[in-house]
């Protein structure tokens, strides 16, 4: 026996028991939702959670604070739809000095396999980034055997290509899933009335909605692979939206209260927040700004231990805003989306609990002719009364030329070169 190695092995032992007596019932009938990761399980190499703050190692005495633009860099023609990525030419070189150029210091990646080209330009423009990876969100069940098995593939595989092509260096966190449609975590909890606890390797989680378990599998597997495989980890979180929760206690919540979802199934809460949205615009007001977009924050920070990431904010520019029910969705100019996200911006830096939030991402840096499931032929043009297409802080013509939406860059500059 290795002497040397024995008081590693105890105190492994004790927090593996300290950690699964933690979900041993103190109470019959307990309803309160738990989620643990394994202590015994590695802490990522670079960005890090040390309790309710997000460290990055390499820089360990300066603040973190994540000055985000979501990327999907598809242009004209290409479309994720067939399983396409963005071309693998010189568009990065120039697309992330435009970025750099807004004080942009991190890139919310949603292409699950980007090329090498992106890569060496990321390397070149010293920014940090994070991967989407997409699952489908339109599933009846995210608990069948089937979904599952794919699932836990399709994120090996963006896993591998990390490894293989991307830069495991420079990525802060791996998103399992974005976006969950409400009917399909409705579905999915009613199939499996019985399933409320999952107890994995590195996760374990108790009191929780069938979704809430397939998405805890599906984080557990995840972070298994790549450390057995690559001997190491990144954060992980799941990306969800304020119309499923965690918040409950609105009225336009799209979930029963018992199909709530919770997104702490990782290391960080990740949560889109746009100021129109269902959740949103029923909060109550900010303690400083008195807007609903503060009074969600700090109730969120109240309610949820984890260090926060708002992963996707913006507003869309499309000529037609279709849904009369969706009041801010779609029609709006350029001019009216700087002065937004600016309130945006005053609201997480001045929120009660701003503490425990470290970082806002822009939602998106150019407009997606693709989206709305879209094959090539059909995304050679852009959709006027489609507001997913026109999100761009740049719009894109049908050669690929970005151009900027008025004053938005300028904006957004300004915006992040606060403290």
């Amino acid at each position: 026996m290795n002497r040397a190695a024995a008081p590693s092995r105890l105190l492994s032992t004790v927090l593996l028991f300290a950690w699964l007596l933690l979900f041993v019932p103190i109470a019959q009938g307990q309803t309160q939702k738990t989620m643990q990761l394994n202590p015994t399980t590695p802490q990522p190499t670079r960005f890090v959670v040390h309790g309710s703050s997000l460290v990055d190692r390499a820089r360990p005495d300066q603040p973190l604070f994540f000055r985000g633009m979501g990327y999907s860099p598809f242009l004209p023609g290409e479309t994720p739809v067939l399983g396409q990525q963005p071309g693998n030419d010189d568009r990065y070189v120039s697309h992330l000095a435009l970025i750099k150029s807004m004080n942009v210091n991190y890139l919310h990646v949603f292409p699950r396999l980007m090329p090498p080209k992106f890569f060496e330009a990321l390397d070149k423009a010293d920014l940090v980034y994070s991967q989407d990876v997409w699952i489908w969100g339109y599933e009846e069940d995210f608990l069948a055997p089937a979904f599952q098995e794919k699932t836990l593939n399709d994120i090996k595989e963006v896993i591998d290509h990390t490894y293989r092509v991307g830069r495991p260096d420079r990525l802060v966190l791996f998103s399992i899933g974005d976006e969950l449609q409400a009917k399909c975590i409705t579905s999915t909890d009613a199939r499996h009335p019985d399933v409320n606890a999952y107890h994995g390797k590195h996760l374990s989680v108790t009191n929780r909605t069938p979704t809430e378990v397939a998405l805890a599998k599906l984080v557990d597997g995840a972070m298994d692979y790549e450390l057995t495989r690559y001997g190491r980890r990144h954060l992980y979180c799941h990306t969800s939206w304020t119309h499923v929760g965690p918040i409950a206690d609105r009225p336009d919540i799209e979930v029963s209260r018992d199909s709530v979802l919770v997104p702490d199934m990782g290391d960080l809460l990740c949560l889109n927040i746009y100021t129109y949205a269902n959740g949103v615009k029923t909060s109550p007001p900010g303690s400083v700004t008195g807007s609903t977009y503060q009074g969600y924050l700090e109730q969120l920070a109240t309610e949820y231990s984890q260090p926060i990431l708002v992963t996707q904010v913006g507003l869309s520019t499309s000529p037609i805003a279709p849904r009369a029910d969706i009041p801010g969705f779609g029609g709006h100019t350029p001019e009216e989306v700087g002065p937004v996200l600016e309130s945006v911006w005053r609201d997480i830096r001045t929120a009660r609990g701003k503490e425990r939030i470290f970082g806002m991402s822009i939602f998106a840096f150019q407009d997606e002719w693709w989206k709305s499931a879209k094959g090539p032929e059909a995304s050679l043009h852009q959709d006027a009364d489609d507001p997913e297409q026109w999100f761009g802080v740049y719009s894109v013509d049908s050669k690929g030329t970005l151009t900027p939406k008025g004053p938005l860059p300028a904006a957004i500059r300004a915006i992040y070169a606060q403290p």
